[in-house]
């Protein structure tokens, strides 16, 4: 029988517990599904090409809703047709990256905070400040960092 004592026992656990949070951090998606995220430029027309730097293509931000670019963390939402703003995508309750935007709302996923897409402001927390402002503009047919 070969004698196991304690420290090599809780040294073991820790790395394999190390080696399962690397291995869940690194599935190459969104870190939220484990599915790959979707490119924001998925819809853009295949004759344009983006300009260095897009962000995504404006036909895929649908009025009332938005994009989520995770590098670097901005989304980009189309609050009312053809206005176009950028916050950043990193909730600062505590740093999770916003999920999506539905019927004008930017949901963070980790603890439920709703920002609004038209200014950024907080709706609902338990985040108490709003998403900062992000500069992005308009380049053709694609959105940029400005």
């Amino acid at each position: 029988m070969v004698a196991v004592n304690r420290r090599e026992v809780l040294a073991t656990g820790g790395i394999v517990a190390a080696a399962t949070v690397v291995a869940a951090c690194s599935s190459g998606g969104t870190g939220m599904t484990g599915e790959p995220a979707e490119s924001p430029l998925a819809t853009a027309d295949a004759g344009q090409a983006s300009p260095t730097g897009a962000l995504a293509a404006i036909a895929d931000i649908p009025v009332g809703g938005g994009v989520v670019v995770p590098e670097p963390p901005i989304v980009i939402v189309q609050p009312t047709e053809g206005a176009i703003l950028g916050y950043t995508a990193v909730c600062p309750h505590q740093g999770c990256l916003v999920s999506e935007v539905v019927d004008n709302q930017i949901i963070c996923p980790c603890h439920q905070s709703y920002f609004s897409a038209e200014d950024g402001a907080v709706i609902s927390g338990p985040a108490t400040t709003g998403l900062a402002s992000a500069d992005v503009q308009i380049d053709g047919d694609f959105v940029v960092l400005g």
